[in-house]
């Protein structure tokens, strides 16, 4: 059974910082792409980032570029999303998802098969 645990969230005041994990089990992690979404009240689920460990490949969206760096841990098959300069507009529930993919991931939700139950990210101004 594919299963993706996120933990990490908080609260934290800005400019402060988290490290989100998504601890992934059921599959070979060397075969999937893992990317890191938000959803605010009222907001579209947006891509913040993704990566691939087979190849190396990452993706930012440009809200996030220079504060969050997204990086892997086969051997404990996780993905972490550390969080830096935090924003009140940082403030989401934040999900992992995993995409079938030998190389590259995708900033599109659509393109995901499987989802984690999330984590609440509060940034307070």
């Amino acid at each position: 059974e594919v299963q993706l645990v996120e933990s990490g969230g908080g609260l934290v005041q800005a400019g402060g910082s988290l490290r989100l994990a998504c601890a992934a089990s059921g599959f070979t992690f060397d075969d999937y792409g893992i990317g890191w979404f938000r959803q605010a009240p009222g907001k579209e689920r947006e891509g913040v980032s993704c990566i691939n460990s087979s190849d190396g490949s990452r993706f930012y969206a440009d809200s996030v570029e220079g504060r969050f760096t997204i990086s892997s841990d086969i051997a404990k098959n996780t993905v972490y999303l550390q969080m830096n300069s935090l924003k009140p507009e940082d403030t989401a529930v934040y999900y992992c998802a995993a995409m079938r993919s030998r190389a590259g991931c995708s900033s599109r939700k659509y393109e995901y098969d499987y989802w984690g139950q999330g984590t609440q990210v509060t940034v307070s101004s």
